[in-house]
């Protein structure tokens, strides 16, 4: 039996008045009740065929109202007051003279600059000093870095953060180990390549400590690598990098400088640094193949390494500016990203004539806020 035919059958007390079967209504809508029914209804489109409406034409809006008789000898009766309002065929479609009219409303009140509190990170990235190619030898390289150390104080002197964090992701200068064969392109002994690499990280670390305490860290990597060929002869930890960067820690101490220092474990070949609750993970780059960052990161992640834990993910190795979010921390809900900063050195002319491609020499620099990583503060210098 239908629902239409309880409504026949029943003999039943009279509802309220607003409660009896009814529908009133104009272009827009109304409101309409179904009547005594001897069933408990919860469709909304039975409810509008019981009040004899199109659930195709109109649909129910608000609080649905329920008036109910209890009997003693059968089923209780029910009767539903409800409003309803038409359904038009351009519901659906967007009005783009309204839209737009809104967008251009100016806001009630204008917004204000926010001033946060924030640690600018500025990267050294593969200058392998000694090295000779199409950009010229060591004084041009030494006339580069000045250059980005104006810029970067200018840049210091705009954002005047709060603390400044140097991550050098190594290459510090070119070795004679490399795995080529640099002996007669090289400018510099590697006595003497180690002696200007420590001048110029001095000279960074000195420039920045000038507006703000200032934390370094450094990992290994394949040119500054104690190896014969490609052969490693001692553990990471036995990095020529490292070491240099060892050597400036001291020279810091000694000139009061405030400055502060971090290194990867011994047998690790990266890191992770806790900047303002940011985890900052550093690796050379010559782990994995160029394109294969996030591949190799999230192995680290399985495996429990150091950059594991990290937000952000620093790289060098490969000389070129890269840019990429991967994967979300379920921690913190924010996206983690991988950058692989621009080179500082003379060219790889073996490559460029080997791949084709080249890439401008620059300064990675951004900040980090209390909200992790500030994608609108990156730049290159």
């Amino acid at each position: 039996m239908t629902l239409a035919d309880d409504i026949a059958d029943l003999t039943v007390p009279v509802p309220p008045k607003k409660y009896q079967k009814h529908a009133e209504f104009d272009e827009s809508g109304g409101t309409a009740a179904t009547g005594p029914v001897r069933t408990m209804v919860t469709d909304y489109a039975e409810l509008l065929r019981l009040a004899g409406l199109d659930p195709e034409a109109f649909r129910i809006v608000g609080k649905v109202s329920q008036w109910t008789k209890t009997h003693h000898d059968r089923e209780d009766t029910y009767s539903f007051l409800f409003t309803f309002e038409a359904i038009t065929a351009a519901e659906d479609s967007i009005d783009l003279s309204a839209l737009y009219a809104e967008g251009r409303r100016k806001p009630r009140a204008r917004v204000k600059a926010v001033t946060t509190a924030r640690t600018t990170v500025a990267v050294i990235a593969d200058p392998q000093i000694g090295k000779t190619g199409s950009r010229g030898g060591t004084p041009e390289l030494l006339e580069r870095l000045a250059e980005k150390r104006v810029k970067l104080e200018a840049e210091l002197k705009r954002r005047k953060p709060e603390s400044i964090f140097i991550p050098d992701i190594n290459d510090l200068f070119e070795g004679f180990e490399s795995g080529g064969n640099p002996m007669f392109s090289n400018d510099l002994s590697l006595s003497q390549q180690m002696d200007v690499a420590a001048t110029e990280v001095y000279k960074f670390v000195e420039l920045c400590a000038r507006y703000a305490p200032v934390k370094v860290a450094v990992v290994p990597s394949n040119h500054t690598a104690w190896r014969r060929g490609p052969q490693n002869l001692g553990a990471p930890g036995d990095d020529l990098g490292i070491f240099v960067h060892r050597q400036v820690e001291k020279v810091a101490n000694a000139a009061k400088l405030d400055a502060t220092w971090e290194y990867p474990e011994h047998y690790n070949e990266s890191m992770v640094v806790d900047v303002r609750g940011t985890k900052v993970g550093m690796c050379h780059g010559n782990q994995f193949r160029d394109g294969q960052a996030a591949a190799w990161w999230g192995k680290q992640t399985h495996g429990g390494q150091p950059v594991g834990a990290a937000d952000i993910l620093l790289t060098g190795h490969y000389h070129h500016l890269s840019i990429l979010p991967t994967g979300r921390n379920p921690y913190t809900g924010r996206s983690k990203w991988h950058l692989a900063a621009p080179t500082l050195d003379n060219g790889s002319d073996w490559f460029r004539n080997i791949a084709g491609d080249d890439s401008d020499p620059g300064m990675l620099v951004f900040d980090i806020t209390e909200d992790g990583f500030d994608l609108q503060s990156l730049t290159v210098l």
